[in-house]
């Protein structure tokens, strides 16, 4: 039943696809190679880009063109979620459209057409402060709250959504009238945002801001973990900027965001917010720089690609070292990150992997967005995800989230749209630096750096 399952994910596209100038039928054609057929390197990383891209293409919200929160390729969805929206994956799914375009695995003038929908659609939903909420209702454009207290303002999540704004309008501002129509659509969004007003006039960033609850939860945004893009973005803003000291007090905590601790002979360079010293989940790598270039990037507390490097070199090692002596890793098997997880009792839960909270779960997108840092180690694991686990975890949007093979084999056959984003954007940064080239050439990004005393060495 599930070749059959899956045969139905491949080819149905090839029936819908014929009319390729609409938005709504041009669909991502793959037409997957016999597994004894052995692909190049750059043919598989181009097959996954291909499928992967397919969570924000083919299987995007309808109504609002946006990434949905989860997609589960059998339809069943708890409560409403089919229908559940996520700013920050949209913000992931922006970048991969651009790839899509780029790669020509999509067409140029349908994915503008989407493009402009999705910005229609971010305008027309509530904001606060200029800020979106996590989540957001794809049929209606309601918020709906991730949590009891968090219905409003997710600046994280924002900042997420803001770096694709600004891949877009680089990408388009210098292409035909409609082009650059959009693009001054996603400028305006960007530029909307009150970055400094979620200072709540300290010296730090706050997470969340509710109409109903105010500063309740009173989260600031402290290193290290994936948020470094949030105060990048906020001291690029042209109109909302953050001042210096909100970055060096706040994010760096008065410089005691420096580590000196090591792990597998590399040094830690900055404090993960984790118990021990191996790091924390891989996506911390991620998020942050699917823009933002940490190919020499450098400020008084870190070089940002010997940062980045060295925690997906300490994931890998620690993978291989195996504590726990689990049965998922071996050379080419290792990824720890946030992602779908299997509970004790088999049912699919949710967690954030690493060495400190290891289950014996790999989750593909830890590998495969480490590329960049890890090119040999990710490639490896490439494909042996695709080769050698096929079966188990190729699906309808590419590597399924999350899979264990402790006791019988066990896979999360169903994505979420931040695991999925990061692969398809951090492939393409390795194979030709495009999401960074046009995320750093925005004059805003060159300004906020500078502001904050980053630097790139040669």
């Amino acid at each position: 039943m599930k070749l059959i399952y899956r045969a139905l994910f491949f080819f149905v596209p090839l029936l819908l696809g014929s009319c390729k100038n609409s938005e709504e039928t041009a669909q991502i054609l793959t037409q997957e190679p016999e597994l004894t057929q052995t692909l190049s390197d750059d043919e598989l990383l181009g097959l996954v880009q291909k499928q992967t891209l397919k969570y924000f293409w083919d299987y995007a919200e309808p109504n609002s063109g946006m990434a949905r929160e989860r997609f589960h390729p059998d339809g069943d969805y708890p409560k409403n979620d089919a229908h559940v929206v996520t700013t920050g994956g949209t913000g992931f799914g922006l970048m991969s459209i651009v790839v899509g375009i780029e790669r020509e695995f999509i067409p140029r003038d349908s994915a503008v057409v989407r493009l402009n929908k999705i910005a229609d659609f971010l305008a027309g939903t509530t904001r606060f402060h200029g800020a979106w909420p996590h989540w957001i209702n794809g049929e209606t454009g309601e918020t709906q709250a991730f949590s009891s207290k968090d219905n409003g303002g997710d600046l994280v999540e924002t900042s997420f959504l803001a770096q694709g704004f600004l891949v877009v309008r680089e990408y388009l501002k210098n292409g035909n009238p409609e082009e650059q129509a959009v693009a001054q659509k996603y400028d305006e969004l960007w530029k909307g945002i009150e970055w400094n007003w979620y200072t709540n006039n300290k010296n730090g960033l706050f997470w969340h801001w509710s109409p109903n609850y105010q500063w309740e939860m009173n989260f600031m945004i402290q290193g290290y973990n994936e948020c470094l893009i949030t105060y990048v973005m906020a001291a690029a803003s042209p109109d909302h900027a953050i001042e210096p000291e909100v970055y060096h007090e706040g994010w760096a905590r008065s410089g005691n965001i420096k580590s000196y601790g090591e792990s597998y002979d590399l040094p830690l360079i900055l404090k993960h917010n984790t118990r021990g010293n191996k790091g924390g989940p891989l996506f911390w790598a991620h998020y942050s720089y699917l823009g933002l270039n940490p190919k020499g990037l450098v400020d008084e507390y870190a070089n940002y690609w010997d940062l980045n490097r060295n925690h997906s070199l300490i994931n890998y090692r620690y993978c291989q070292e195996n504590p726990k002596d689990y049965e998922t890793y071996n050379e080419n098997s290792w990824g720890l990150t946030a992602s779908y997880t299997r509970h004790e009792d088999g049912s699919i839960g949710y967690t954030a992997h690493s060495p400190d909270n290891d289950r014996g779960v790999v989750s593909p997108t830890a590998a495969v967005s480490s590329l960049p840092y890890t090119p040999e180690e990710s490639m490896r694991a490439i494909r042996h995800f695709y080769e050698d686990q096929h079966d188990l975890l190729w699906g309808p949007a590419g590597f399924y989230d999350a899979y264990s093979l402790v006791g019988e084999p066990w896979v999360a056959d169903r994505y979420l749209a931040i695991d999925q984003g990061p692969q398809v954007v951090m492939i393409e940064n390795y194979r030709t630096g495009l999401i960074w080239d046009l995320f750093m050439q925005a004059p805003e990004v060159k300004n906020g750096l500078k502001k904050l005393g980053f630097t790139y060495e040669k």
